[in-house]
């Protein structure tokens, strides 16, 4: 176990960490996220976080949020590793003093509990000036507040020692998957990125230097050490996804969610070249305001042995749903906000996307047809050169069986032998960033929760509904060795030919 050394005058205060919680305080990113599975030491890592650099750089403000307030008090405050314990030595030798919510230093540096349960609690903090934000399981946090509190990070005129340069002012995270903010988290640091990658934000974005370190249970000896029996309780704690979020640190699952059996070690492959057999049709959920999604899909004439996203070996059978590609209007890094493209420039798209290859046909939401003021959607995309036929837009059935739904998800479950019927090339980020987690809809549980970004569910159902059937089955003989190759990163064309 690695340590942080502080030291006052002739007294020491030792403070540990654990390899990765060590990576996690070492590291040079400006808005990072700590977590994964539960008991991985996310709030010990900023409680030592804020000690130590409260002792190193005087007249630091450090704001620490849970969303509750009581949650302060028991995380963080109170307990045998909390503030008043690890803070001890100095705070009976009068160089720290903890009250109302307070950690004062005798530098001027001061650690600030704070809770904000509702999005117009926001405003209580506008006129902070935060040199250091520590937010603890984030995803209890609505977009809406991490992005105010965001804001509020500044450090004018803050004298930063040496080894700290461009470190300051900064935000460090920590959470499990799931809960209300689960989806904005895993877009800002999960999706499009690999762990531990930097990546330097945009201006709109907030334009810090933002990481993702995972953390999971084995990263912290000290829980096995002193509770052997949690991981034995994770194990227990209900449903599958539930147990994969919390004891693996799964960001595909969501408990409650809608495509429960959706999993990327299942239904994610890698992408490959199409063999010239293979049907290819499209679906379409148009959007202007809120995306657009099109997708393209290709249907398995024969039993096919591919890679799947982790490098493995799987099998596609004959019939199953391959996505090969999607053209997604959203703006990028803003979750469910429409590209505003009109539907000249969508179609455009839609033909770079698909290329010079047949497709068979295309299916789309029947509103396209629907004539205001001047031409449908429909009509501009004959004009542009693309026809759709109206796809059957059934979510429910009466029973809440036979419906759309109830197809994509008997597909994502698979055949009698647990083989995938539906699969997406792994390249396809935003059908693999929004499906997993979306939810039910409270008050009718056989339908999704529609407030949710849908736009690419949509279109798989239509896709699901569209009674696609595969070629002709070939004889043996008459099937080419090199029908399945795996696609090269030079083809251009997003791993499908």
């Amino acid at each position: 176990m690695d340590s942080v050394a502080v030291r006052r005058r002739d007294e020491e205060l030792n403070l540990e960490l654990h390899p990765r919680q060590q990576s996690a305080f070492s590291t040079i990113a400006t808005e990072l996220l700590y977590g994964g599975a539960a008991g991985g030491g996310k709030s010990h890592l900023m409680r030592v976080a804020a000690a130590v650099w409260c002792a190193q750089i005087p007249g630091l403000q450090v704001y620490l949020f849970r969303r509750q307030s009581v949650d302060l008090e028991k995380n963080h405050l109170e307990g045998p590793s909390g503030f008043r314990e690890l803070l001890s030595g100095w705070v009976k030798l009068g160089w720290v003093v903890i009250v109302a919510g307070e950690i004062r230093f005798w530098n001027g540096s001061k650690i600030y509990l704070c809770h904000c349960k509702d999005e117009k609690d926001r405003f209580k903090y506008q006129g902070a000036e935060i040199h250091l934000l520590l937010i603890d399981e984030l995803t209890h946090f609505t977009e809406k507040i991490y992005r105010y509190l965001r804001t509020r990070v500044r450090a004018p005129g803050l004298n930063v020692p040496p080894e700290y340069a461009g470190m300051f002012p900064r935000i460090m995270c920590g959470s499990n998957p799931g809960n209300v903010g689960h989806s904005f988290v895993k877009a800002f640091w999960i999706d499009n990125a690999g762990e531990y990658a930097l990546r330097r934000m945009s201006r709109s974005e907030g334009g810090l230097l933002r990481q993702f370190i995972p953390a999971r249970l084995d990263d912290n000896p000290s829980m096995r050490e002193n509770d052997p029996d949690y991981e034995a309780r994770l194990e227990g704690a209900g449903s599958d996804a539930l147990v994969r979020a919390l004891r693996d640190g799964d960001w595909d699952v969501v408990e409650g969610a809608f495509f429960d059996k959706l999993s990327r070690k299942r239904n994610s492959v890698h992408p490959f070249t199409i063999p010239a057999d293979w049907m290819l049709f499209g679906s379409f959920d148009w959007g202007y305001a809120k995306p657009y999604s099109y997708g393209l899909w290709a249907i398995v004439a024969d039993d096919t042995t591919v890679e799947d996203g982790f490098g493995n070996d799987t099998i596609l059978p004959r019939g199953c749903l391959v996505r090969v590609g999607e053209d997604y209007g959203c703006v990028k890094g803003s979750p469910n906000v429409g590209t505003r493209l009109e539907d000249e420039e969508q179609a455009a798209r839609i033909k770079i996307l698909e290329g010079k290859r047949k497709v068979s046909y295309r299916v789309a939401d029947p509103s396209i047809w629907s004539k205001g003021s001047g031409p449908s959607t429909y009509e501009t995309f004959v004009k542009e050169g693309l026809h759709f036929k109206k796809a059957d837009n059934t979510r429910v059935g009466p029973l809440g069986h036979n419906s759309g739904w109830a197809q994509v998800r008997s597909r994502i479950a698979g055949d009698e032998d647990g083989r995938p019927m539906m699969v997406a090339f792994s390249t396809c980020k935003d059908w693999w960033r929004t499906l997993p987690v979306i939810q039910h809809d409270e008050n009718r549980p056989e339908d999704l929760d529609t407030n949710a970004e849908d736009h690419a569910a949509d279109e798989t159902r239509y896709a699901a509904l569209s009674r696609p059937w595969a070629p002709v089955r070939r004889k043996k003989e008459d099937r080419k060795p090199n029908d399945y190759v795996a696609a090269t990163n030079n083809s251009g064309t997003d791993g499908w030919i």
